[in-house]
């Protein structure tokens, strides 16, 4: 079952950098939205040590094929090393709203 629509979850450390990705993924059309989720809070294993971050949370819709330039555009913008960027398969969705993510992330040129 071939799946064209994907959620896209990326962390980040703070609000303007947060404002940057979403600003550049929806500019570029990689993604037709970015909802920006003002406060999370992480817990992970990071050289050794348990870290504990306060992050913001970015939701991306987007189409699959367009996820190795999403995130490629993500790693371009992020200051982390190691970003999050995990894409979850939208298995279902109103289908005026699938139809508008699609026309909104079209290829385009260079």
């Amino acid at each position: 079952m071939d799946i064209p629509f994907i959620l896209v979850l990326i962390t980040v450390p703070h609000r303007e950098e947060a404002e940057a990705i979403a600003e550049a993924l929806v500019r570029e059309r990689w993604a037709a939205c970015v909802n920006i989720i003002p406060s999370v809070h992480s817990l992970f294993p990071w050289q050794g040590e348990i870290q504990r971050e306060g992050e913001l949370l970015l939701l991306a819709k987007s189409r699959r094929d367009l996820f190795p330039s999403l995130a490629s555009r993500v790693k371009e913008l992020h200051s982390y090393t190691l970003p999050e960027i995990i894409a979850l398969p939208i298995l279902e969705g109103e289908e005026g709203y699938l139809r508008w993510v699609e026309v909104s992330t079209r290829e385009r040129t260079p």
